[in-house]
């Protein structure tokens, strides 16, 4: 197992270095010029080139991501020209509301796929197998944004049951109940569209585990139907499951960048938009590369996990 991990983190070296080099170009191949796009239309051809400078844009693209991927690799993000300080020290003060908003949607997700998937298993073709599973195309189908805007129109100006937005009240704001309230919402958003993923695969192992001759044999010998499926089924289907829940843990990470926008979240999606808005080339390249390890770190430990959980993997 050790040597399993080890091998996996050396693997993650040049995607790393993949991704890192496909975020530079990306940011560095949109038209326009970055510097007057900072400065604003006003700006003098000198502070223009004095920015030029600082981002080295007067560089050739492979000095530029030389010189970036250097400075990365002393922990260096560089500077934000939008808010006007370290990169890194903006990226980890906004990953907490990340992280709080992405681990409530997985757990909320995880929790109702599964016991949707067990349950379309369970009484396969009946009506609630075709009821969840309805349920599940329309949550698969709507975009996480648009299931956004429906939410705060309906739950927060209609109903006035949720506040719309932030993640605590301007006026009296502040502890534990306040925060539920206002996490509630952006969190079911995140949740439904990856429930409804895991919800379908979550039949199909189920039912796979069912057909097998030893859930027969359980059942011939006069064990429970619920006991069956608790003891039985539903422990081997899960083990299945594990890099399905580490894909839709990544997928829940990136939609948040959606989500706290809609809802004004202050975490690094929300922060990502502004940056790509002001043209802020370094903050941009920063947050996407942090997200992007983060996704590659979470399917890195759904497989360590799974390998320690089915010992036939290690054979």
């Amino acid at each position: 197992m050790i040597h399993y991990v080890l091998g996996r983190l050396l693997a993650l070296i040049p995607i790393l270095f993949g991704v890192s080099l496909l975020v530079f170009l990306m940011m560095a191949l949109i038209p326009g010029d970055p510097a007057q796009a900072i400065l604003g239309p006003y700006a003098t051809e000198e502070n223009l080139a004095k920015l030029r400078g600082d981002l080295a844009l007067d560089r050739s693209l492979p000095e530029q991501y030389v010189a970036w991927l250097g400075n990365l690799m002393h922990g260096d993000f560089g500077t934000s020209y939008s808010l006007n300080r370290p990169v890194l020290d903006e990226i980890l003060e906004r990953l907490g509301p990340t992280l709080l908003l992405a681990g409530s949607a997985f757990v909320l997700c995880t929790f109702l796929g599964l016991a949707a998937g067990v349950a379309c298993a369970v009484w396969q073709n009946g009506w609630p197998d075709r009821f969840i599973g309805l349920l599940v195309l329309l949550g698969i189908s709507t975009p996480s944004f648009w299931l956004a805007l429906l939410f705060v129109a309906l739950f927060s100006i209609s109903l006035g049951w949720f506040p719309p937005s932030g993640m605590f009240s301007v006026i009296d704001g502040g502890g534990p109940g306040d925060l539920l309230a206002h996490i509630a919402l952006p969190t079911l958003t995140l949740a439904l569209v990856a429930a409804g993923v895991i919800a379908r695969l979550m039949r199909t192992n189920m039912l796979e585990v069912l057909r097998q001759d030893y859930i027969r044999t359980a059942r011939a010998k006069g064990m429970r139907e619920r006991r069956v499926i608790g003891r039985h089924a539903l422990r081997n289907a899960i083990v299945g499951m594990i890099p399905v829940l580490g894909i839709q843990a990544g997928f829940v990470l990136g939609g948040a960048v959606y989500v706290e926008t809609v809802f004004q979240w202050p975490g690094i999606g929300r922060m990502l938009v502004m940056a790509i808005q002001t043209r802020d080339l370094l903050l941009v390249q920063g947050a996407v590369l942090i997200l992007a390890a983060g996704y590659v770190l979470l399917n890195l430990l759904t497989d360590v996990v799974q390998h320690v959980l089915d010992p036939r993997l290690n054979a």
